[in-house]
């Protein structure tokens, strides 16, 4: 599998998530938006309302699906049925990539519908990365995994967080969506070093950002999504851009969602910290 994700950034740059508020808008006034991003499972059933925006959509704007159902994680085996949809949907969107957690959240096919943190142990990475390797093989197209937030950790774990999905990508051989507000949250909640994350993992494999915003509580962050992205994840996010250079970048914005043209202005944001990268790199840029 190539790893020049960064050919990626080119074509679809700074996007949204495609959310309900903002449908109306986007289907009567065309706002100049790169791509959207949607949630897989929400667009994998047959006909209905969600294929007809779909369909609406995919006339002026590129898509990407990002899933919450996949569990690679998870003891049990791949969802046979899911990925048919699935790369069905891919398939519709002509997307490049597609994107998971790497979190797990069903047993003996009852499903928790959240995403629970794996524990850092090399037999749960491997097995993880069997299952993404699977499901790339079937899809034929790249997997990122995405880092989720978490609030408490297992006593079983035998490596850190970015040890563990550094294993998992190298084995599985797949991409990494690197949520950059959930790698902030972590390292607060957990007391550990963003940047060391950063020094550890193949920011090569690297093929979507995620920025989001969160609510600080007394005794930890939580990952809301209900508000702008904070001054601390946009310092990363530029740190993290200086190591690997740009990819495409997605805000999450799914609570207390204010005007779409809110939302689109906060995501731009990252055009400044991109701009910064580029006026760095030499003529031609990083290959």
């Amino acid at each position: 599998m190539s790893l020049k994700f960064s050919k990626f950034f080119e074509a679809y740059g700074i996007g949204i998530g495609l959310r309900i508020p903002h449908y109306q808008h986007i289907l009567e006034k065309k706002p100049g938006v790169s791509w959207f991003e949607i949630i897989s499972e929400n667009f994998m059933g047959n006909g209905g309302k969600p294929e007809i925006l779909l369909d609406k959509i995919l006339e002026s704007y590129k898509v990407v699906p990002h899933g919450v159902g996949l569990y690679f994680g998870s003891v049990d085996p791949l969802d046979r049925e899911h990925l048919k949809r699935l790369k069905k949907l891919i398939q519709k969107t002509k997307t490049p990539w597609v994107s998971d957690h790497l979190a797990w959240g069903s047993v003996d096919g009852t499903y928790v519908h959240d995403l629970l943190p794996m524990p850092y142990t090399l037999a749960a990475a491997k097995l993880t990365a069997q299952k993404i390797k699977e499901a790339q093989d079937f899809l034929e197209v790249p997997i990122g995994v995405e880092n989720i937030s978490s609030y408490a950790q297992y006593r079983s774990s035998k490596m850190t967080e970015w040890e563990f999905l550094t294993e998992v990508v190298e084995t599985a051989d797949c991409g990494i969506l690197l949520d950059v507000n959930n790698l902030y949250v972590n390292s607060q909640n957990h007391g550990f070093d963003p940047l060391a994350y950063l020094d550890y993992i193949p920011l090569k494999r690297v093929i979507q950002f995620h920025i989001a915003g969160h609510s600080r509580l007394p005794k930890y962050i939580l990952d809301t999504h209900d508000q702008p992205v904070s001054l601390a994840v946009w310092r990363l996010y530029g740190e993290v851009i200086r190591r690997g250079g740009p990819r495409p970048t997605l805000l999450e914005w799914d609570d207390a969602i204010p005007s779409f043209e809110e939302v689109y202005q906060e995501a731009l944001k990252a055009k400044a910290f991109i701009d910064a990268y580029q006026s760095t790199e030499p003529r031609g840029g990083k290959s």
